[in-house]
């Protein structure tokens, strides 16, 4: 333990710790058991969510994030787009039936945030999925592990369904442990 660290733990501060992007890919195996034991449809939607940043940082990593998805939709199709929702958090937004197109970019928009010094910005991964409603499985970057949102009307949530969710997939799915941690996404643009 280094004197800064030694410190730190003194005065209560820590750091999170750095989220594994390779645990994104863990969905892509865990989609086959949602589909079939727990009649979890993919709608061939999905976003990344990140903190807004200066204008310039911003027009810099949006041409680098569309560059590279433009020369990866020419192979996957994969349609996008960015936008702002009303909590002003920025959201890279992919269409594709393919689910492993969506999990791929997915991937690459995130190396390509964390290569340009922007880990602290990147909120979180969310892919939907639809049931009697939509279900979103949601990757919390600072946690560096999946958690279930099922919204209900009016702002509420199915939390039953959400803990039935995890206890049926966390054999394959890195799950976040503290349900304090499953933030609700309210205003998603999907």
């Amino acid at each position: 333990m280094g004197f800064k660290s030694m410190f730190d733990s003194l005065l209560g501060r820590s750091k999170l710790p750095e989220s594994n992007t390779d645990r994104l890919f863990s969905i892509s195996t865990a989609v086959v058991t949602m589909e079939v034991n727990l009649n979890l449809q993919p709608s061939g939607q999905a976003g990344i969510c990140f903190k807004s940043m200066s204008l310039s940082q911003y027009e810099n990593t949006r041409k680098e994030i569309e560059d590279l998805l433009s020369y990866s939709t020419k192979e996957t199709g994969t349609k996008y787009h960015i936008e702002k929702d009303k909590y002003n958090f920025l959201w890279v937004m992919l269409d594709d039936k393919d689910f492993e197109d969506l999990v791929t970019n997915i991937h690459m928009i995130s190396q390509t945030l964390i290569e340009q010094g922007f880990s602290e910005q990147i909120l979180c991964a969310v892919y939907r999925f639809e049931s009697k409603g939509p279900v979103y499985w949601i990757y919390s970057f600072k946690q560096g592990n999946y958690y279930p949102f099922v919204p209900l009307k009016k702002q509420e949530r199915d939390n039953s369904m959400e803990l039935r969710l995890k206890s049926l997939i966390e054999g394959e799915l890195p799950i976040e442990k503290n349900v304090e941690k499953w933030y609700p996404l309210w205003g998603m643009p999907f």
